[in-house]
């Protein structure tokens, strides 16, 4: 029997239209983590109306001491919201989405679930859903604790599709004056606007045959379809809860069940709205000089070359090296590959920087040294997960914060 495609039309619940408004939907839960203040004026925003910002925990809390008595109040608010009709269920839905980003650039998406069946984030998996930074595990139980007891789910997990003929999500932007509008709605704190339309079912049955024919036009035994984008670990959480689940309920109806399932959006590699942005590193509390000299060792560097290069600042002053002995495919991996290990025996820090000039100024720190890296090309990504697996964290930045996902959908997942 032929092997359903891993993403599927889904129960999804919206605010009815009383309740529906620019303060239901919030960024993820793991963005400004630094900035206390910037979730303290969202809660003023919000005040007592219907908001998604009562259903998440945001992750500037999650070391906070009072951690378990918000996870509680969060659990019994979904009820609550379920109980007083807040919303409404779409039943087999899935929803087209167009964001209209901080920059002003359209990115278009579709909602539905994923099957956490055929998801694994384990490095050099070849399930069809897979994981293109990787998982520290250390990071799911506090997220499981979140999950395990709660009767909602809302995503910011959004999964990329290698779809250059533009084939499953593109065709339906012509057929938006035919679909019913779900919402059109301001994003909170610069977050530009999204709209949403329900997706009929002739062409949720052109999208699934556009998907299927993505995972077989390789010719690959295991294709990869699905890459995480964004939400890497809330997806890893997702599939840790339900397999805990199924561990506690031997011989339950796993083909059925809510908790096997994810709701996501999916986005087009090639959306030009989408672009991926490098992450460059800092290092201090190190011995500079041994660092440079055995970096330059392991990977005989050299100022002159082709393929794999980066820079070194020191001081404020960069150097151009290129790399001779590289050990992934891409720049970044092989950079860190080593840093990782020269890290573990030499000692040091390392810290993750967006922005080239940030880097420059923390290089003139005693005992520090910057690396700026190139930007990663998204045709790169799915070649790159496909040969080394899930890349090395911090590989790639996809936009900025105010432009990440913003909850919207919700998902029943106990029975």
């Amino acid at each position: 029997m032929e092997k359903k495609t891993a993403f599927s039309a889904a129960d999804i619940l919206l605010p009815a239209s009383e309740s529906m408004s620019a303060v239901w939907p919030v960024v993820a839960c793991d963005q400004y983590t630094g900035e206390p203040a910037y979730w303290d004026e969202v809660n003023r925003m919000v005040g007592g109306a219907p908001s998604a910002l009562r259903l998440i925990l945001p992750e500037v809390y999650l070391e906070e001491p009072d951690v378990e008595s918000r996870i509680a109040k969060i659990q019994a608010t979904m009820q609550q919201y379920l109980e007083s009709g807040i919303f409404t269920e779409y039943k087999d839905a899935m929803i087209y989405v167009e964001r209209t980003q901080s920059d002003g650039k359209l990115r278009a998406g579709l909602v539905g679930k994923i099957d956490l069946e055929q998801y694994d984030y384990a490095k050099g998996s070849v399930s069809p859903v897979r994981a293109t930074e990787a998982t520290v595990p250390e990071r799911i139980p506090p997220r499981v604790r979140i999950r395990r007891g709660a009767a909602l789910e809302l995503p910011h997990i959004m999964i990329l599709l290698d779809d250059v003929k533009k084939t499953v999500i593109e065709p339906l932007a012509g057929k938006r004056l035919v679909m019913q509008q779900l919402y059109d709605l301001p994003l909170m704190k610069d977050g530009g606007r999204i709209r949403g339309w329900l997706v009929p079912a002739e062409e949720q049955a052109r999208i699934l045959a556009a998907l299927t024919a993505l995972g077989t036009e390789s010719g690959e035994e295991n294709p990869l379809v699905y890459a995480m984008g964004d939400g890497n670990h809330s997806l890893a959480t997702a599939k840790a809860y339900y397999e805990e689940w199924k561990a506690a309920n031997p011989g339950a109806d796993t083909e059925n069940c809510p908790q096997r399932y994810a709701l996501a959006e999916l986005v087009n590699l090639h959306s030009s709205a989408l672009q991926f942005e490098a992450i460059h590193r800092i290092l201090n509390q190190i011995d500079e000089k041994k660092l440079i000299y055995d970096m330059i060792r392991a990977l005989d560097l050299r100022v002159k070359g082709e393929g794999q290069c980066f820079k070194m600042i020191l001081n404020g002053t960069e150097r151009q090296y290129y790399i001779h002995k590289p050990t992934s495919n891409l720049t970044v991996g092989s950079v860190q590959s080593f840093l990782d290990k020269w890290l573990k025996e030499n000692g040091g820090k390392i810290d993750y920087i967006h922005g080239a000039d940030v880097v420059k100024k923390l290089s003139h720190e005693p005992h520090s040294l910057g690396i700026l890296l190139p930007d990663m090309l998204k045709s790169e990504l799915f070649p790159t997960v496909i040969k080394d697996g899930a890349l090395p964290r911090k590989t790639f930045s996809m936009g900025h914060a105010a432009d990440k996902r913003y909850y919207m959908e919700c998902r029943r997942i106990t029975e």
